[in-house]
């Protein structure tokens, strides 16, 4: 481990992170989360991956989609690389800590904190915020919790959470230094490659997203080969040819996408792809990244496919991956009632 990952003294360490089951998993989710979280399993750390689907009713969902989602999001998980038996795996809801451990975060946090959150304001711009759910606004507490109830120290996170992550660590602080104790980790943030925020193939200053109207500006993990294909020929480019330095992309935001993606599905560095491709239109170099996003991506949307056709087994896995996740919980909720002055039952 380098010195960079070196978990705090007196912590296993150990990774979490969680996506919202809210549908239509892309390859921004893919490359800005999903990848990374497979590259991160292995001797160094313990893995924890969730589907926070507590996360995901701070807005209305259909409760049959919802279902499907999680479900479906399990089996990208999997397809994707994540190993249930080498990895924790499971949905949120079915691990309580998550929510008890929460609830007394919501005490520490202060409303200032969550009143600066940069997506709150972002979500409630110019409408009327005050119809906003509770949980949309207080959800950042939920968020340290689903981190800390694992005394995580580290949390691999695009740029766009990385807000939270700080809000995190300033929970963690807050409660240790309330009560006088050195409990809960300061966690790390785990921000890296090339392609941690995956932009529209339609617009390069806008993030992908599974809510954008035009389903031709994002990839997503269910597309077969032709339909890979067909948006990546289709991606909004320009008629310059590839620089032979990054700085020559600073202004071109889909070229920079596009030279992004490639580097995150080649594991090479964008300054690498530049040079091996300086002076090419995209006449050339679009076949290249259709070739390379297939090869890649087209047997990740089989097996999801054939995974979801089993659904039995998926809800095993999430079952038994809850249990798991609950040896490590149950007795940091515990410490941390005791900490704070709970009663405990009797024995």
């Amino acid at each position: 481990m380098s010195e960079a990952q070196a978990a705090p003294a007196g912590f296993t360490p150990r990774v979490f992170s969680g996506i919202q089951p809210s549908g239509g998993l892309t390859l921004g989710n893919y490359l800005g989360a999903i990848k990374r979280f497979v590259d991160m399993q292995g001797p160094e750390f313990q893995t924890i991956y969730c589907m926070v689907d507590l996360h995901a009713i701070t807005v209305w969902q259909d409760p049959a989609a919802l279902t499907r989602n999680t479900r479906e999001l399990c089996a990208g998980f999997i397809a994707a690389g994540i190993d249930p038996e080498q990895s924790i795996l499971f949905n949120q809801s079915q691990v309580p800590e998550h929510a008890q451990l929460g609830w007394l975060f919501s005490c520490v946090a202060r409303m200032g904190w969550m009143g600066r959150m940069t997506q709150w304001k972002d979500k409630t711009a110019g409408k009327n915020a005050e119809a906003a759910s509770l949980g949309l606004f207080a959800y950042p507490a939920l968020m340290a919790a689903d981190i800390l109830v694992y005394h995580a120290t580290h949390v691999p996170v695009g740029e766009d959470q990385k807000q939270h992550l700080e809000l995190t660590r300033d929970i963690a602080a807050k409660f240790n230094h309330d009560y006088g104790v050195d409990f809960f980790p300061i966690t790390e943030p785990v921000i890296e490659g090339a392609a941690t925020r995956v932009m529209s193939l339609r617009d390069g200053s806008k993030k992908m997203s599974k809510s954008d109207p035009s389903d031709m500006s994002r990839i997503n993990m269910t597309d077969d080969a032709d339909a890979i294909a067909k948006k990546i020929r289709k991606a909004k480019t320009d008629p310059e040819p590839l620089p032979d330095t990054l700085d020559g992309l600073a202004d071109r935001p889909e070229a920079r996408n596009l030279v992004n993606i490639y580097a995150a599905l080649a594991d090479m560095s964008a300054e690498q792809v530049v040079a091996d491709h300086a002076g090419q239109q995209f006449g050339q170099f679009k076949p290249a990244l259709v070739d390379l996003a297939v090869d890649k991506l087209a047997p990740i949307s089989t097996e999801m496919a054939r995974l979801m056709n089993d659904q039995a087994e998926i809800d095993r896995i999430l079952a038994r991956g809850a249990a798991r996740a609950r040896e490590i919980t149950a007795p940091i909720l515990r410490k941390t009632y005791d900490i704070v002055g709970m009663v405990p039952p009797a024995s």
